[in-house]
């Protein structure tokens, strides 16, 4: 297989279809002959511990991060091997806590409503020379009622919990109705109350699009996730449906400690962890 060139698509009908990635930091590995296919319609969390790669799967997803070019390789995205990073972000929806901290940060003056308004120019704020037709203005409401939050409509970033900063950047992402959306590490931060209420949501999106969990919690998957791929010594260690894949032995072996996987109700936690 050559290394894909500018222009390459339609060659796939799957949301991703990666094939022996190598990516390196300088002369130093961080991912290793990745191969990961994840269809239309299926619901994924991608497993594996503090430094397994998860975050640098994320961004070689989403396109900021790229191939090592001395391997053979394929990587598609929705079919295309190219695109245009804005393009591609009304597709895939990216959620991470850089971007939920960014608007902590610096963009703390903003309303709930200029969040998720934001982003239909990718921009953290709202600004005079962006245009909005009404149609924006309304679907940028329909989205704040969808998430349950147009209460909050007004309300500064400054001045919100991190539950409700995590909805709005979740809005944000929505407002393109994308077909997936991918989520980093996704009720860090948020109280039991707070953590019910996100997978709740969660699991309510996954009858509109996509949801790749990627986390090391084990709680965070919920009945809805249909298939997983394990992260353990920079690749993916095992994939596939769910009911083969999670399980006591897999999760012993990369999170690499004696692990006893228990379910209720569709739901998974850790019975025990050996000394």
């Amino acid at each position: 297989m050559d290394n894909q060139k500018e222009g390459s698509m339609n060659t796939s009908n799957a949301l991703l279809d990666f094939k022996d990635i190598y990516v390196s930091y300088g002369e130093e590995p961080v991912l290793e002959k990745v191969n990961l296919t994840i269809e239309p319609n299926q619901h994924w969390v991608i497993l594996g511990s503090n430094g397994s790669g998860k975050s640098t799967l994320i961004k070689l997803i989403s396109n900021d991060l790229y191939p090592n070019p001395r391997f053979s390789f394929k990587k598609e995205v929705f079919g295309k091997s190219v695109w245009n990073i804005f393009e591609l972000k009304q597709h895939l929806g990216i959620i991470t806590h850089d971007l939920h901290n960014y608007f902590a940060i610096h963009g703390n003056f903003l309303t709930a409503y200029e969040v998720v308004l934001s982003g239909f120019y990718s921009s953290i704020g709202v600004f005079q020379h962006q245009d909005f037709t009404d149609e924006q203005h309304q679907k940028a409401l329909e989205t704040l009622e969808f998430l349950d939050i147009l209460t909050i409509k007004d309300k500064a970033v400054h001045q919100m919990s991190t539950g409700q900063l995590r909805l709005c950047v979740i809005g944000r992402a929505l407002i393109h109705n994308p077909k997936a959306l991918i989520l980093d590490e996704p009720t860090i931060g948020l109280d039991f109350k707070a953590q019910h209420r996100f997978l709740k949501l969660l699991r309510k999106l996954t009858n509109r699009l996509s949801i790749i969990l990627v986390t090391h919690h084990i709680e965070e998957v919920f009945e809805e996730i249909s298939h997983v791929a394990l992260m353990y010594n920079k690749t993916i260690y095992k994939q596939g449906n769910k009911s083969d894949i999670l399980n006591s032995q897999n999760l012993s072996t990369i999170f690499e400690i004696e692990m006893d996987l228990q379910q209720n109700n569709g739901r998974y936690y850790i019975q025990s962890i050996a000394d």
